[in-house]
């Protein structure tokens, strides 16, 4: 069975996280640089939410406010829906589709561990899959 750690064994081991006290503008400079689309908001290694290019467009944009001018903690996610590093990748995908997300803090005993977005559960099964089908050839013509 495939879990989230072994999608995480595939990255990069980085958390990418602003305070929530810093402007969504300063957010999605971070966000850019990075090339990432959502990043994690914690204060004091405990996380606190999420922030979102989909939050920044129905928070920020479709509610006429600055960038400059909002902090995060006025338009990112609070309390984000969270997985363990021992749940199952079939899980992640089900969550992600049933609740309409596209990302996923993992944590675990109370440590951010890493961020899975559904471009990485996507790839992640797509390369078991290919692997599968390679060992499924070979057990065949051999």
């Amino acid at each position: 069975m495939k879990i989230v750690k072994h999608l995480l064994d595939t990255k990069p081991s980085r958390v990418i996280s602003v305070s929530e006290n810093i402007s969504v503008l300063d957010a999605l400079k971070v966000m850019t640089e990075k090339n990432i689309s959502a990043v994690l908001v914690m204060e004091s290694d405990q996380l606190r939410g999420i922030f979102t290019e989909r939050d920044y467009a129905r928070k920020i944009i479709l509610q006429g406010k600055a960038s400059k001018d909002t902090l995060i903690k006025e338009a990112m996610t609070p309390n984000p829906i969270t997985i363990s590093p021992a749940d199952n990748i079939d899980f992640c995908m089900e969550l992600m589709t049933e609740k309409h997300i596209r990302h996923l803090p993992v944590v675990a005993n109370g440590e951010v561990k890493g961020m899975v977005s559904i471009g990485d559960v996507v790839k992640f099964i797509i390369e078991d899959q290919k692997q599968t089908i390679s060992q499924l050839e070979s057990y065949i013509s051999g």
